[in-house]
């Protein structure tokens, strides 16, 4: 593999919730008080094995609305703070646009997980679940 050869992920889920518009989505997971479910796509059904309500996890999600060719944004929207690269930001706009969410998990039914502290849209393609530290 070489340094720039393209990478493929595919999404082992979905995120519901009423989230519809960018800006109604809390700007980070620690402010949230929003709850939603990953829906896991049923073959990986075997993956959540262990994880329990009151458990708090890490989502990582590909942010399938944000612009990929922005480089420097003003954080949080305030252009008084000036212009930052957004590698030093939380921003949704950069070239790959993953984000990072904490979930607390509230319960689970099949390959269902109810979460609070949703900051994404509805739709939002799931990549990977990871315990917290």
């Amino acid at each position: 593999m070489t340094d720039r050869e393209p990478i493929t992920l595919t999404p082992i889920g979905v995120i519901h919730c009423r989230l519809k518009s960018r800006a109604e989505t809390p700007k980070n997971y620690t402010e949230s008080t929003e709850t939603g479910t990953l829906e896991v796509f049923p073959e990986y059904l075997e993956a959540m094995a262990d994880i329990q309500p009151g458990q708090t996890l890490v989502a990582l999600f590909w942010l399938h609305e944000a612009e990929r060719q922005v480089l420097k944004v003003y954080p949080r929207g305030d252009k008084s703070r000036g212009l930052h690269g957004v590698f030093s930001t939380r921003s949704p706009m950069r070239p790959n646009p993953i984000a990072v969410s904490e979930l607390k998990v509230l319960g689970i039914k099949g390959n269902i997980i109810e979460v609070s502290g949703v900051d994404v849209l509805n739709g939002t393609p799931l990549l990977d679940i990871k315990k917290t530290i």
